[in-house]
């Protein structure tokens, strides 16, 4: 049964909560344009994470089908992917983004960022994250051409639509709106939006 409770990913901005083995967060694309950084860490060790390089060795492919879970850099399943209403695509190759990203970009000054996102979650929680792993970018639409090359287009899903993750251990979940604002993954408007997840 789902919860009656939806918690706002605002903006540019993270958040993360506890999930319990056998427990599911389902995560909503509100808007429709908004990619979410996802990240998972085993609850009582958060030196083993969900790890996509590993999982994309599991899963034999870059992206999961439903049914198939990602591992961890222990190569331990850790959540499902359950349900999908978005059209299936969502980045696995894609580093979080962070200041230098930005200013590669050509962003004067602070930028709100994904790797800032992931930390101020966990400190809500009152833990740190030990590194910044590679996020499963949910929703993000990030192309491959037959020539290898990557672009950044917008979303292929509409507002509503949603995953929904089974945790395979107790592990934390953690989230963020992303703030990119100079490609047009979050939209070709390029603004990024709230997202909102519940736990099932």
């Amino acid at each position: 049964m789902v919860s009656s409770t939806l918690i706002a990913i605002p903006a540019r901005r993270g958040k993360a909560a506890f999930l319990g083995r056998g427990r599911s967060v389902r995560v909503i694309n509100t808007h429709g344009q908004q990619v979410v950084d996802t990240w998972a860490f085993r609850r009582d060790d958060l030196t083993e994470f969900m790890s996509m390089e590993h999982s994309r060795t599991s899963l034999g492919r870059i992206m999961p089908e439903l049914g198939q879970s990602m591992t961890t850099n222990r190569r331990r399943p850790i959540l499902t992917l359950a349900e999908d209403t978005s059209g299936g695509i969502h980045d696995t190759l894609l580093a979080a983004c962070d200041r230098y990203r930005y200013e590669l970009l050509g962003c004067e000054g602070y930028h709100d960022n994904c790797t800032d996102n992931l930390a101020a979650a966990l400190a809500e929680l009152g833990m740190t994250p030990p590194e910044t792993p590679s996020p499963w970018n949910l929703f993000m639409n990030i192309p491959v051409g037959a020539d290898g090359s990557v672009g950044f287009e917008p979303p292929v899903c509409n507002p509503g639509d949603y995953v929904t993750l089974r945790a395979e251990m107790d592990c934390i979940v953690a989230f963020s709106a992303c703030p990119q604002d100079m490609v047009p993954i979050n939209g070709a408007d390029c603004v990024p939006t709230e997202a909102h997840f519940q736990t099932i």
